[in-house]
Order: structure tokens, then C-alpha cells, then sequence
């Protein structure tokens, strides 16, 4: 059984309309990377879900993704720095959506005031593992004697006279 190497992710990004469909192709290519593509819809959508409420409701649009690959779990987290943005009010949508979908989510205040939201999603270890070099194999060659043991004329001798040519030449 192969295991799963762990993988972590971080983006800053300042949202904007054309950024959250410029954002949802870089985690897609991180997650086939990883070889989590039955991940991509799932964790895409809702990235673009909190990105587009972010856009729509903070004034601060600094925000911060990350993932983490534990070989079980994938976590995504999306932070923004907006103080005004409630959860429970300007992204009740988006977090109904994420609670669907997810098989864990929650919300949590940093010590600067911002908030931080994430969701994990269970998936099987990739088939993906590291690659490690082979060692060359041995390899066995004869090599020609230099200068021949045997004179050239021994060896072009007829085959039924090379048995007892041979002997002679010994």
C-alpha cells in the first residue's frame, strides 16, 4: 500500500471578479497534482462561493487560501481581514452550501479580528508517491583478450577440425 505524501498550499490573491475563475484553476491544478481530481468540483465551487462574497460584501479584499493534504483529509481554508463581514449574516449562503457538501466546516476569529473559514473533505490516498531512483544493475561483459591467446588461423578453421585445433593450440 503506497502512502500519501503530505501537501500544504498557500495563496494570497486580492479578490476581484476575474480573479476568483483565475484562482479556482490554480487549486484544481495543486489538487490534480496531488491526484485528488475527484476533489476539484467540490472544493473549487466552494472556494469560488466564499470568494464571490468576499468580493460582493468586505471593503477589505485581502484574502488568504490554503490546503492541506494529509493523505485523509483535504482542509481549505479561505481568511479574509475584513472585520465588518459576519459570517452568520453576509455569508450565510455560501456556508449553507459548504455545510452540504462537506464532510466538515467551521469559522473561527483570528487574534487580529479576521476571520478564517474551512471546510475538509475525505478522500482516498492518491496513487501518487515519490519518486526514487532506481540503482543501476550490474552489468556482465565479456571483453575481447588483447592480444588473442588463440592465432587467427585456429579460429577460421573448418569445424570438424576445430576440436583437435584447438586442443593443439592449448
Amino acid at each position: 500500500m503506497k502512502t500519501a505524501v503530505p501537501c500544504y498550499y498557500h495563496l494570497d490573491v486580492e479578490v476581484s471578479p476575474e480573479r476568483v475563475g483565475q484562482v479556482s484553476r490554480i487549486l484544481a491544478a495543486h489538487l490534480r497534482y496531488w491526484d485528488l481530481e475527484n476533489l476539484v468540483d467540490t472544493v473549487c465551487r466552494s472556494t469560488e462561493l466564499l470568494l464571490k462574497a468576499i468580493d460582493e460584501h468586505a471593503t477589505d479584499k485581502n484574502t488568504s487560501i490554503e490546503m492541506w493534504w494529509n493523505g485523509q483529509h483535504l482542509i481549505t481554508a479561505v481568511g479574509d481581514d475584513d472585520q465588518n463581514l459576519r459570517p452568520d449574516q453576509d455569508l450565510r449562503g455560501c456556508l449553507e452550501h459548504i455545510a452540504a457538501i462537506s464532510d466538515g466546516w467551521g469559522c473561527c476569529a483570528t487574534d487580529t479580528g479576521s476571520k478564517v473559514i474551512w471546510f475538509s473533505q475525505r478522500a482516498r490516498a492518491g496513487r501518487r508517491a515519490p519518486l526514487v531512483p532506481a540503482a543501476p544493475a550490474p552489468r556482465l561483459r565479456e571483453g575481447l583478450q588483447v592480444p588473442r591467446t588463440l592465432p587467427v588461423t585456429v579460429l577460421a578453421a573448418p569445424a570438424d577440425s576445430a576440436d583437435g585445433a584447438l586442443e593443439d593450440a592449448r
